[in-house]
């Protein structure tokens, strides 16, 4: 076999990705997988270990479609590492969920699972496999089951995690299943992986690694959550690593993010009483830095406008901030409607300490976290207005703490930016700025752009919103970057939330 297993058009050819290998090129990191048939072993386009032959070589978009194929992973460049091959299309937005655990086995069964996921999308169990199988050429069962097991292999060498925990924090609902899979699909036992690995350090945390496409602006990242960062809930501490609350369902812990530049990896500190919830939680960890991006490509498309060239070359990988929350930020966005970053930042403050629940982190900075959408649904809006604000602002947030708790921030898998946009605008004090903001940095669509935003009109010189979303238009699909980058620039930020 001597093709490349991928639906995109716009990657390269077998002979391409061969030369990538030979480079160990880090911008295709993630972007495709390499099966060497003389060993059984698939890596990742960075492994260090001596190039195989091009006969010896078969290339997969997927670390699943070189599983279901027969390859195991490498145990040198670990292709559970790579960053995702990110893309806005309906198959990439159900891997994330599935990503993010949404196919962890449970009562139902394999056939239960598939079919509440495909509920929740709006398709039927057919369809989801239809799609899948398209872009992937792997089953979901098959996709969830490697996801998992590339996920137990990361505990396993990164954490002391007892094998039971292992099992169940990867989503297996049995150890013995979890074992059959695991040496059935790579060959040994899990307990031969963890003796090659060797020791791990505990201290009431987990450590794990996150790997990214270099360039990354840490320093731009950090100032961005420095300035919006909601006090005692999250904080960019003096070390330079950035630490929050963490509150998933009934599950209440920490977690702290350290850059690890020459590895080109994020360093994921969390508290212990969270291993069971580390899939979901790895998945928002990923979203909130923008680990997926592909800023050379990104960077690429921008530089046709001269307009945007300095800045690429003065903010060279900046990423777009996202949330680790969505109705944390979706609050943060309202709160900074028409006042400065810094008073916006205050009143998410006082609205945290007000309504929120005390959490027990070792970090002085962040003893809070953010109430959910039910706790802050509960509250009069005449009280969160005696926090200093408009009570038509103060209304506002008690509409969308009622839209969340109703389900207004879960999104199906596909959902297109005008969509959320509407659905958004639907919630009373919530405006065309506030809806691209919200969509831009908590729902992940990177062709958000909030046109009416001052701070973008004068770095670009254009006052009228409609020449504004014109000139844009050149930066489509990536126009949240580009507003990410004026916003970064020399010129006035707008003192709203952006």
């Amino acid at each position: 076999m001597d093709t490349l297993a991928t639906p995109w058009a716009d990657l390269p050819d077998p002979d391409s990705c061969y030369r990538a290998l030979a480079a160990r090129d880090a911008r295709f990191d993630g972007l495709f997988f390499t099966g060497v048939k003389s060993t059984g072993i698939y890596c990742r386009p960075v492994c260090g270990v001596k190039t195989p032959r091009r006969a010896s070589c078969v290339f997969f978009a997927s670390a699943a479609a070189a599983e279901a194929a027969g390859f195991r992973p490498c145990l040198r460049c670990r292709p559970e590492l790579a960053p995702y091959a990110l893309q806005q299309n309906l198959a990439h937005a159900i891997w994330q969920r599935i990503a993010a655990g949404a196919l962890n086995e449970d009562g139902d069964g394999e056939g239960g699972m598939l079919e509440r996921l495909a509920t929740e999308i709006g398709l039927s169990s057919r369809q989801v496999r239809r799609i899948l199988l398209a872009q992937f050429g792997v089953t979901p069962i098959e996709l969830a089951q490697t996801q998992r097991l590339l996920f137990a292999k990361k505990l396993l060498q990164e954490t002391d995690l007892a094998m039971p925990e292992v099992a169940f924090s990867a989503g297996f609902r049995s150890v013995r299943r979890f074992n059959a899979l695991f040496a059935s699909r790579y060959r040994m036992a899990p307990g031969e992986l963890r003796r090659a690995a060797g020791d791990c350090v505990g201290a009431g945390m987990l450590t794990m690694r996150l790997a990214y496409r270099p360039p990354y602006a840490w320093d731009a990242m950090l100032v961005y959550f420095a300035r919006r960062g909601i006090p005692g809930v999250e904080a960019v501490l003096a070390d330079g690593s950035y630490a929050r609350s963490v509150r998933l369902n009934e599950t209440q812990g920490w977690l702290r993010i350290r850059h690890l530049p020459q590895s080109c990896q994020l360093q994921l500190d969390v508290d212990l009483a969270l291993a069971q919830a580390l899939m979901p939680l790895m998945a928002r960890v990923r979203a909130q830095f923008d680990l997926d991006a592909n800023p050379a490509q990104i960077a690429a498309h921008l530089a046709q406008d001269a307009l945007l060239v300095p800045l690429l070359q003065q903010w060279p990988g900046l990423r777009l901030p996202g949330a680790f929350d969505a109705f944390e930020l979706a609050v943060r966005a309202v709160l900074g409607q028409q006042i400065s970053v810094a008073g916006a930042t205050t009143l998410a403050g006082r609205l945290a300490a007000r309504f929120g629940r005390s959490a027990v982190t070792p970090f002085g900075e962040v003893g809070l976290h953010f109430p959910t959408p039910a706790e802050l649904a509960a509250a009069p809006a005449e009280v969160i207005a005696t926090l200093g604000m408009p009570g038509s602002r103060a209304k506002t947030i008690s509409a969308l703490a009622r839209f969340a708790a109703e389900g207004g921030l879960r999104f199906a898998p596909g959902a297109t930016l005008a969509q959320a946009v509407e659905r958004l605008k639907g919630v009373p004090g919530i405006g065309e700025w506030t809806a691209q903001y919200i969509a831009l940095r908590a729902l992940r669509h990177p062709d958000a752009f909030p046109a009416g935003d001052l701070g973008l009109r004068r770095a670009t010189g254009l006052a009228d919103e409609r020449a504004l979303l014109a000139r844009a238009a050149l930066w489509s699909p990536w126009r949240g970057y580009a507003a990410m980058l004026l916003w970064h620039g020399p010129h006035p930020l707008h003192g709203d939330a952006s």
